[in-house]
């Protein structure tokens, strides 16, 4: 299941801008942030992908959704200008922003790519 944030479950969950200066992730597993719109159609597109890929690498792989009309200060602290817009939050390292609807293969790539996380189906 994809999880709904707002500014202070991401300030609990994924990083708290507010008392770090530099990236600090919160979590427990790799995430993707989906910055999102009800008024986008690509959005409308890629959310059933997300909960596709919440449910194939649960235990894996973490994914959020904020909602940049509710979450204007949230969206505007990482420079969202077009939806959607993706963060991909890896363990270690810095996240890396990816703009615009992509596939389900285009998911898994940078899953593996970023993450290094195998796609599930494809392990024995």
């Amino acid at each position: 299941m994809t999880e709904n944030l707002t500014k202070k479950d991401f300030l609990e969950k994924v990083f708290n801008y507010e008392v770090h200066q530099d990236w600090k992730y919160e979590g427990t597993e790799p995430a993707i942030i989906d910055f999102w719109a009800s008024w986008c159609g690509p959005c409308k597109m890629v959310a059933p992908i997300l909960e596709e890929i919440s449910e194939e690498y649960s235990g894996k792989v973490k994914v959020y959704k904020v909602n940049t009309e509710e979450e204007q200060e949230l969206a505007g602290s990482f420079g969202i200008r077009s939806i959607p817009s993706l963060l991909f939050v890896p363990m270690d390292g810095k996240p890396q922003m990816a703009a615009g609807a992509l596939p389900k293969d285009g998911f898994k790539k940078a899953i593996q790519d970023v993450f290094n996380i195998a796609d599930p189906s494809e392990v024995n």
